[in-house]
C-alpha cells in the first residue's frame, strides 16, 4: 500500500508532536526540581523513551507506507502542535502542569487526525490507538501527582457498598 498525501501528512502532524514531547520531557527531566523531584524525574524517563519509540515505530510505519517522515529540528520546531517549554528550573508542580499539557495536547491531535487514518489505512491506526493509551494513561499517572481527592458527596453515602 502506499499512502496518500493525506495519510502522510496527518502521520507526519503525529511524528512532529512525538518527537517534540521526547525533547520536551528530556528537557523537563534536566529542569524540574522540587519536592519529589526524584520520581518525577524518573517517571519522566518513562515518557521519554516511549515519545522516542513512538516516533520511530510510526516513521517506520510511514516508510512502510512509501511516505517520507520529517525529523529535522527546523520541521519539529514549525510544525508541532506543542507549546513551547519554559527554559529554567521548574517546581516539581508546575512541571506536572506543563508535561500533562503536552501529554494531552499529544494525544488531541492523534484523535484529530485518527478517523482519516483509519479511513485510509486501519494497521496506522491501530499503532495510533496503542499510543494513545498509553498517553492517557501517563496523563493520569503525571496529572495525579497535583490532584487532591475528591470529598464523598451526600449521594455517594446513600450508595450501597460496592455498588458504583
Amino acid at each position: 500500500m502506499k499512502a496518500s498525501a493525506q495519510l502522510g501528512s496527518n502521520l507526519q502532524s503525529i511524528l512532529v508532536d512525538m518527537i517534540e514531547l521526547h525533547l520536551q520531557g528530556k528537557q523537563a527531566h534536566w529542569s524540574v526540581v522540587g519536592k519529589n523531584f526524584r520520581d518525577l524525574h524518573l517517571q519522566l524517563d518513562e515518557i521519554i523513551d516511549d515519545a522516542r519509540l513512538f516516533s520511530d515505530e510510526l516513521a517506520e510505519r510511514m516508510r512502510a507506507l512509501d511516505a517520507l517522515p520529517d525529523g529535522r529540528s527546523g520541521t519539529v520546531t514549525t510544525t508541532t502542535h506543542l507549546p513551547a517549554f519554559p527554559e529554567g528550573e521548574i517546581d516539581t508542580t508546575e512541571t506536572v502542569a506543563l508535561i500533562t499539557v503536552r501529554l494531552n495536547t499529544t494525544v488531541d491531535n492523534i484523535r484529530a487526525v485518527h478517523d482519516e487514518v483509519d479511513e485510509e489505512d486501519p494497521t496506522s491506526a491501530d499503532i495510533l490507538h496503542g499510543f494513545i493509551e498509553k498517553l492517557e494513561q501517563y496523563v493520569w499517572m503525571v496529572s495525579a501527582e497535583n490532584r487532591t481527592p475528591r470529598k464523598p458527596t451526600a449521594q455517594d453515602s446513600t450508595r450501597p457498598v460496592g455498588k458504583a
